[in-house]
């Protein structure tokens, strides 16, 4: 489980979440929503410890963890995976060799390559990449819907048990988010692991069947409910009487 509790966040000397609290159970998926600028990206990039994010008070507790003073790679042993808008291009290393050199240090030996050959041909086909792209530089010279499929690569081969995708469906064509979104619906069906979704738009939560929704304003959730939400915010917006619940009813 992960708990936040009054979680107040600044960058640059700004505050940008304030006293934010938000309880992730064991496999749920919850979807945080708002307009630009409220802080939804910042807590995906506070949740992963970088390092231009300070916490100004509250804790992140992730079964029974205090993530706030742990680095990355800490962070990321806990099963913490983030699938970004704009995944980093790494030249020089190839998805293959960061996967198996990860996988090793994961399970504390040496990988075994007909094993892990067999899974990599087995996710390429979940997820509609050709099998040459694991030998790739790492998001290098890639579109962006090739980016996203990418960064599921290494998801499904490293099986995180926390997942945050912030924005992941920025920037897809209609048949890339097709792709995007059933693949993940496969892996939480796989691997039952809490998910985190930050986004605008609520084209790819069609492919989840369950999950609550949260709205932040001014780096809080002032709003939280049921799938049910989506429908009312695709009505009315983020209006600043409708995310205070003045006129929201689920």
């Amino acid at each position: 489980m992960l708990k936040m509790s009054d979680l107040t966040v600044s960058a640059d000397d700004k505050i940008i979440l304030n006293n934010l609290n938000l309880d992730i159970n064991d496999g749920e998926i919850h979807v945080l929503m708002g307009q630009n600028g409220t802080g939804k990206s910042t807590l995906s990039k506070v949740l992963m410890a970088h390092p231009d994010y300070k916490i100004l008070k509250g804790n992140i507790i992730y079964n029974d963890n205090v993530l706030n003073n742990l680095d990355t790679t800490s962070i990321s042993r806990l099963g913490f995976f983030l699938l970004s808008q704009n995944p980093v291009e790494i030249e020089g290393i190839t998805n293959s060799e960061m996967l198996r050199n990860v996988l090793s240090e994961i399970n504390n030996e040496k990988v075994d390559i007909f094993k892990f050959n067999k899974k990599l041909t087995e996710v390429c086909n979940i997820i509609d990449m050709p099998k040459e792209y694991v030998h790739r530089d790492i998001n290098f010279n890639m579109s962006g819907g090739e980016k996203k499929k990418n960064e599921l690569l290494h998801l499904f081969m490293l099986e995180p048990k926390f997942v945050i995708l912030d924005e992941i469906d920025s920037g897809l064509d209609i048949d890339a988010l097709k792709v995007v979104g059933t693949s993940l619906k496969k892996y939480y069906d796989l691997y039952k692991p809490s998910i985190l979704i930050i986004t605008h738009h609520a084209d790819i939560l069609k492919y989840f069947d369950d999950f609550k929704v949260h709205v932040l304003n001014n780096g809080s959730i002032v709003k939280s409910g049921n799938k049910d939400l989506i429908k009312i915010i695709e009505k009315i917006g983020f209006k600043a009487n409708a995310i205070n619940g003045n006129d929201i009813n689920e």
